[in-house]
């Protein structure tokens, strides 16, 4: 057998057009994956939008004139947990007037009690029903959404441990005591917490675990300190009462 009818049997055993190092299998890149789904009938899926991409959207929507606590349980489906712990929480990241704390503390002493039962989350009519203008919405949100969309940029699903099956119940009951703890009148008492249930939230949002394990460093810090000033306010309370008769 000639050179030239051997190279031609090698040619036929390969197969028609498959040249060496041009096998499809070869190409581990995402455009090949993709090729190579395209090729069985299949398609990769949609990637999954991220929280900010989704509150603009609800922001923008032109049919909605107001929309309520139950439109963004709704629009988030199966992040509506972890969605609606970090939109409770961050106002009390900043600086807000009396009493701030004490209401939207309430939310979230529900959300997070749902998920340590493994729960699908619910709220009752008078803080599900509660809404406002869609032009206040988009206002707020575009205020918020750069920062969140920064913050979502470091977000990565890592660690999945962390955020998974029997975790979930364990993360609703350390939000559980973090909302407690937001919801007392204490001065400032209220931010560490707040950080503490956004970076979980965060975490939870896009199943990354080490973002978790920040935010129970965090509420571990929060307990400690406001158990600090709650014990400096007894006792200053208590020094007080004695010397006074």
């Amino acid at each position: 057998m000639t050179d030239s009818s051997r190279q031609s049997s090698s040619r036929d055993d390969d197969g028609p057009g498959h040249e060496e190092g041009d096998d499809p299998h070869d190409d581990a890149t995402p455009e090949g994956i993709a090729s190579r789904l395209r090729r069985f009938g299949r398609r990769p899926q949609p990637q999954r939008k991220r929280l900010s991409e989704l509150l603009d959207e609800i922001g923008n929507d032109d049919t909605r004139t107001r929309i309520s606590v139950s439109d963004l349980l709704v629009a988030m489906e199966g992040r509506a947990t972890g969605a609606l712990l970090l939109l409770f929480a961050l106002p009390n990241v900043l600086p807000t007037p009396p009493g701030t704390s004490g209401i939207l503390g309430l939310p979230l002493v529900y959300l997070s009690a749902q998920m340590m039962l493994g729960r699908l989350p619910w709220l009752p009519p008078l803080i599900a029903n509660r809404s406002m203008s869609r032009d206040d919405f988009a206002q707020t949100i575009s205020r918020a959404t750069p920062l969140l969309a920064r913050a979502e940029k470091l977000l990565k699903p890592r660690l999945s441990f962390f955020v998974k099956d029997r975790a979930q119940n364990v993360i609703g009951a350390v939000c559980l005591l973090l909302a407690v703890v937001l919801m007392l009148p204490i001065p400032f008492g209220n931010m560490l917490p707040a950080v503490a249930i956004s970076l979980i939230s965060l975490g939870v949002l896009e199943r990354d675990g080490a973002w978790v394990l920040g935010g129970f460093a965090v509420a571990a810090a929060s307990v400690f300190v406001v158990a600090g000033v709650v014990y400096t306010m007894a006792k200053a309370t208590i020094f007080l009462l004695v010397n006074a008769f």
